[in-house]
Formats: structure tokens, C-alpha cells, sequence
């Protein structure tokens, strides 16, 4: 014990240089939120700062980010104060659990916390509310009748098992940090919400700040729990030193957006698909290649339906049969129109900021739909076009008796040496016209070929 006492006062005593680290969450709680806070909690320990602001505005996220956050927080030796700021700001569903789990809570004026219930899968209401219509004739939202529906019970087996799930870790977070746990789970079952004052008068939060600044004011002496070490907070005055995002938790960010990773998905498959088309290319294999990578990237870290995904891969596959078997379109639409329905129920989640816009799906669409009718264009004018390889080629092609003798002899038809036959009695130097081709030998005819008989198309 003494051994982690010495070690807490030489990391938390006041000392040259220490600051306050301030890291930003504004939007929703994705993969790379979560790898920026970690990423956060660890510089702060690195430098040894004092405390750790995570100033926040969000509307929730994924719940496998949100517990890599906590986490982070509970194992982390730096005290972490959750701010939720500016005036207007929220901390919903996964920010109150973050609320919850961090060292200080505090909000600015104007700003809200709540609404923890897990969003069921395909939408709607957990607990048996109807969505259908949720505002009245005057467009407003009747919340007591909205409160009351949430409080009619999940609807099902899984519902009731991540509803209690979700109220167990909260209630959880809020015995360690002493905070009201009754409160919390009215959040989780009620989607209850609270204001700042609110708040702080339901024990929910430690304090309301304006600013960063009277945070470290207020925060200067309380005491909070650190592992199994007692801290008492020296931020008085601490400069505060901002951490911007590194290149990769931007790129994360980038390529964990539902539009950005099914974007990439498909420029590696169509850019494979070009490539086994023209072999050599590189550029569309290359480019594919590592496309399709970062996209399957996406999707491992995102919550993705497989009913999605199995359709996607079907309007995939029909496109493809298309371009090696052309069927004028049929295989071509139906690979588009399941390509469109997979991608709209390709991605498990109601959470803004993690969903698909229309605007994605209907350019994919619009995309797989001009990729079928320019297939179904080079299948007609090839249909149109005129034979030029193979024995077919030489249906209607010009020659000269070299020799001949009855209904047999030699032609020669475009510089090649043939034996030939004929209907009808031939004289040396005679032009002719190959009418068949059997195996080897040619049947001709004098005169000149039919338009048919020439494979012209009309």
C-alpha cells in the first residue's frame, strides 16, 4: 500500500509543467472516437498531467466502442472529467454511460444528459412503443404517452436481455463513482433525460461549469477514486493543452463511415471485375485490391446485417453473371436491385452519424444500373456486328480457283491454299465464295455471297 501511495502523490502532486490534456467527442461513438480517448488517457499518462477533459457532444454510438472507452477510463491512472459542453451539447445513450463511468461528471448550462436505452435492431421502440407516428396533427411529440409505451416491457426475449444487460453496467458505473444508480436505470428502461441543473440535483453529475477554465476551478480539491488509490485533484490554474487527432484516428473516422466503407467496397469490386475482364490492367486490380481491404476493414469494426451483406453479395454475383453471359438486362437489374436492398439494410444500427444516406445507396444503384446497360449495349453490337474469327469468318469470303477437276480441286481464299468442293463445275482462276465450312475443306460457289452468307446483320 505504501509503495502505490508514493507513486499516486509523485503522479498527482503539483509539480513543473504539469497541464490539463483536453480531448474533443463530438458526434457519434465509433471505433475511432474510441481509439482517440484511449489514445488520450495514455499521452496523459505519458506527460503526467494532472487531468484528463473529455469535452463532449454526442448522440450515442455503438456499444462496443462506448465499453473500449470505459474501459480505458477505469484502467487509466490519470483522473478523466467528462465534460459535456458547449450550451446546447448532450451526452445521450452511450455518453451518459460515459458520464457515468469517468472520474468527474460535470455539464455546462443549457446543455442534457439520458435517453440510455439500447436501440433495437431494425428500429423502433424497444419496449413495445409504436413509431409509426410519433408527433401529433400539431407535429409535436406526446411525451408522456411517448414514456408511457417505453414502459411497457421488452417485447421479447433479447430485448429484455440487453435492456437488463444495459441497466446492470450502468448501475455498476454509478455504485463505483457514487452517483444516483436509481436515476440511471429509469434512463435505460424509461429513456429518461435531464437537464444540467437537473442533474446535479439528482446526484447524477459533480458540478456545473461554463468552460474549462471554472472546471479546473471547481474540480481543485475534490477527491475521486483512481484505481484503488484515493486522488485529491491539484488543477488550480493548470495551463490546459489540447490534443488534436493524429492522421490515424482521422483516417479511422473516414473509413468507418457506413458511406465511405460500403463506397470502398464497391470500387474493389468493380475495379477486381475490370481486371479479370481485362487482364494486365493493374491499375483497376491495384486499386480494387486495396479498396475492397479497407472496406472489409469497415465492416469488421461496424455492425453489419448479414440479410444485407447475403444480398449485397447476390446483386454483386448477378452483375458479374451479366457481364460473362449477357441476358439483355435480366441478370443485370435484378443484381441492381438486390445490390440497392442490401445496401440499405446492410448496416445493423439507428445511431446518427452511423447510417446510410440515400444519397450513397441511390449513386451505387444508379452506377450498378449504368454498368448493366453498357453491358447490354456491347452485347448488342456485338450480336450486330459481323463474325471475324474462327471457321464462322470465312462464311462468305472470296477466293480464286487455283486448280479443279469435276466438283473437286484447290482454292485460294484470303492467301490460304484450300481444298474445296462444289455443286456445280469450276474453271481455273474463277472467283468464288466460301459457302460452308466443313472441317478442313471449303464447299464454294461461283458469284458473289448473299448478304447473309457474308454474316452481315441487318
Amino acid at each position: 500500500m505504501a509503495g502505490s501511495a508514493g507513486f499516486a502523490d509523485q503522479l498527482f502532486s503539483q509539480e513543473e509543467n504539469r497541464a490539463a490534456v483536453l480531448i474533443r467527442l463530438e458526434g457519434a461513438v465509433t471505433p475511432a472516437s474510441a481509439d482517440y480517448i484511449a489514445r488520450g488517457l495514455r499521452m496523459a499518462a505519458e506527460r503526467r498531467a494532472a487531468i484528463l477533459i473529455l469535452e463532449m457532444d454526442t448522440p450515442g454510438g455503438l456499444d462496443t466502442s462506448m465499453r473500449d472507452i470505459i474501459r480505458a477510463i477505469l484502467a487509466s491512472p490519470v483522473p478523466m472529467a467528462s465534460f459535456v459542453a458547449p450550451a446546447g451539447a448532450r451526452a445521450a445513450s452511450a455518453g451518459t454511460y460515459i458520464m457515468y463511468a469517468s472520474h468527474l461528471a460535470v455539464m455546462a448550462p443549457g446543455t442534457n444528459l439520458g435517453a440510455a436505452t439500447p436501440v433495437a435492431i431494425g428500429g423502433g421502440l424497444p419496449f413495445g412503443g409504436e413509431d409509426e407516428d410519433p408527433a401529433g396533427e400539431d407535429g409535436q411529440t406526446d411525451e408522456a404517452e411517448s414514456r408511457e409505451s417505453w414502459a411497457g416491457g421488452p417485447r421479447n426475449a433479447s430485448e429484455a436481455k440487453a435492456v437488463n444487460d444495459a441497466v446492470a453496467y450502468i448501475r455498476g458505473l454509478a455504485e463505483l463513482r457514487g452517483r444516483n444508480a436509481d436515476w440511471a436505470e429509469q434512463a435505460v428502461r424509461q429513456a429518461a433525460s435531464l437537464s444540467s441543473l437537473a442533474a446535479l440535483e439528482e446526484n447524477v453529475i459533480d458540478f456545473i461549469a461554463r468552460d474549462v477554465a471554472q472546471l479546473l476551478a471547481e474540480a481543485n480539491g475534490r477527491e475521486v477514486r483512481v484505481g484503488e488509490t484515493t486522488v485529491r485533484l491539484e488543477t488550480s490554474g493548470l495551463p490546459v493543452e489540447p490534443l488534436e487527432p493524429d492522421w490515424r484516428t482521422r483516417l479511422l473516422s473516414v473509413i468507418t463511415d457506413p458511406n465511405v466503407a460500403l463506397i470502398l467496397m464497391m470500387i474493389g469490386i468493380y475495379g477486381l471485375l475490370f481486371e479479370f475482364l481485362s487482364p494486365g490492367a493493374l491499375l483497376p486490380g491495384t486499386l480494387g485490391a486495396v479498396s475492397l481491404l479497407t472496406g472489409l476493414y469497415a465492416l469488421a469494426v461496424l455492425p453489419v446485417s448479414y440479410a444485407g451483406g447475403a444480398l449485397m453479395l447476390l446483386g454483386i454475383g448477378l452483375i458479374v453473371a451479366e457481364a460473362f453471359a449477357p441476358s439483355f438486362g435480366i441478370l443485370g437489374v435484378g443484381g441492381t436491385i438486390a445490390l440497392v436492398l442490401g445496401a440499405t439494410i446492410l448496416f445493423d444500427t439507428d445511431v446518427p452519424g452511423l447510417q446510410l444516406s440515400w444519397q450513397a445507396v441511390g449513386a451505387i444503384g444508379a452506377l450498378s444500373l449504368a454498368l448493366t446497360l453498357l453491358i447490354m449495349r456491347l452485347a448488342w453490337a456485338s450480336h450486330q456486328r459481323a463474325v471475324v474469327t474462327g471457321a464462322e469468318a470465312l462464311i462468305g469470303a472470296r477466293g480464286v480457283v487455283e486448280r479443279w477437276s469435276g466438283n473437286r480441286g484447290y482454292v485460294f481464299v484470303r492467301g490460304e491454299r484450300w481444298r474445296a468442293t462444289s455443286s456445280s463445275p469450276l474453271r481455273e482462276g474463277e472467283e468464288v465464295h466460301v459457302a460452308e465450312v466443313r472441317g478442313l475443306t471449303l464447299k464454294v460457289a461461283a458469284g458473289e455471297p448473299e448478304a447473309h452468307a457474308r454474316g452481315e446483320k441487318s
